[in-house]
């Protein structure tokens, strides 16, 4: 099997094994609708096997940061829209990841006076407000019978996507956002059905991810997860327990039938990542995790080799719209610019060039 070969992942027609990962680029406006550079953004990315968009909140009381877009209003729908047109006009494969940012939050960048989370347990760290820098707040412990209603609000943004022509959605579970944060026992201290044994702590996860695979199909839903990530707030320190809070994941996600599972994980190869592949029954994507980018060789041998059934990569996406292509043709690669991978105009978003520019300059 070779990077390059197309693959059917449940309902998802992918042309090769390259996945564009989730990349946070808070290009959104203030209301959460994406502009027309983000349509350029992805339309330059449309060659990849699957692209999977940037984190999106489904409602507002879970969003994570400035700039970052929406999938609640009518006006937001309308906006991907033009994305997953412009996508679809080149050929390309989109779904959403639908990512509540939970504990991970603060009003002065909702807009929303509460901040939630499993467990009041504040997230480490600061939130990124106009005024500045603010320490996350504790947040409100989503009481047990408010679960199902934020399980609705997965249910609808995942609906909102396909309405707005996306070829599926990517629940978040991962990266120390709210679904992880139920699995982690750091941030989950509940005593509830949902805290407490690994199986409990599992449940949230399998809820949503269960709640949106009826709404949409099975075959158009994918999960995300960062496996002993060590993000600080959402630690999985303890090895049997985080092997046995995953194996329960797994175990529920495996009845599904789902159209992938996408798995960031410093070693692709780990005994524990090949587990939760074996178990959840799904096809896998794997990403390396942040700090080393993916390198088109350990692309294609983890899929040559069977470790996976395709690859996600992310700054190398972000410098070379073409990326496919110039992993095939072995072709020298821009270098991204990690000082503009953040902000709110064109530059170091979709003004890299491809190769034939790079070629017709020399």
């Amino acid at each position: 099997m070779s990077l390059y070969e197309s693959a059917v992942f449940g309902d998802l027609d992918l042309s090769n094994r390259v996945v564009m990962a989730p990349l946070t680029r808070t290009r959104s406006g203030d209301d959460g609708v994406p502009t027309e550079t983000m349509v350029e953004y992805y339309r330059q990315r449309a060659g990849v096997g699957l692209i999977v968009t940037e984190g999106t909140w489904p409602v507002r009381e879970g969003m994570s940061y400035l700039g970052q877009p929406g999938i609640e209003t009518p006006e937001q729908v309308e906006g991907w829209r033009r994305v997953a047109d412009a996508v679809h006009a080149e050929g390309g494969t989109i779904v959403m990841q639908l990512m509540h940012g939970g504990r991970v939050s603060h009003p002065a960048v909702s807009g929303v006076d509460r901040v939630v989370g499993p467990s009041a347990v504040a997230s480490p760290g600061d939130a990124r407000t106009r005024g500045g820098k603010v320490a996350l707040p504790v947040p409100h412990a989503i009481a047990t019978d408010e679960i199902a209603g934020v399980v609705a609000q997965f249910v609808q943004a995942a609906r909102n996507a396909i309405a707005a022509g996306f070829d599926g959605v990517e629940v978040h579970g991962a990266n120390s956002y709210l679904v992880h944060q139920f699995l982690s026992p750091e941030s989950n201290v509940r005593d509830d059905v949902y805290g407490g044994s690994p199986e409990n702590r599992a449940r949230f996860a399998v809820e949503v991810t269960r709640a949106v695979a009826e709404a949409v199909g099975a075959g158009r839903t994918g999960i995300r997860l960062s496996p002993q990530h060590q993000i600080p707030g959402v630690l999985e320190t303890d090895d049997a327990d985080a092997r046995a809070t995953y194996t329960a994941l797994a175990e529920g996600l495996a009845p599904l039938g789902l159209a992938f599972v996408d798995i960031l994980h410093a070693d692709p190869k780990s005994d524990l990542v090949q587990h939760i592949r074996h178990v959840a029954a799904a096809p896998v994507i794997l990403n390396s995790g942040f700090g080393t980018p993916t390198t088109r060789e350990e692309a294609e041998e983890l899929v040559l080799e069977g470790w996976a059934d395709a690859v996600a990569a992310g700054r190398p996406v972000i410098a070379n719209p073409d990326l496919v292509a110039r992993w095939e043709q072995r072709a020298e690669l821009n270098e991204p610019r990690p000082e503009l991978f953040y902000g709110d105009g064109a530059e170091g978003y979709t003004d890299y060039p491809s190769l034939a520019e790079v070629r017709a300059e020399r």
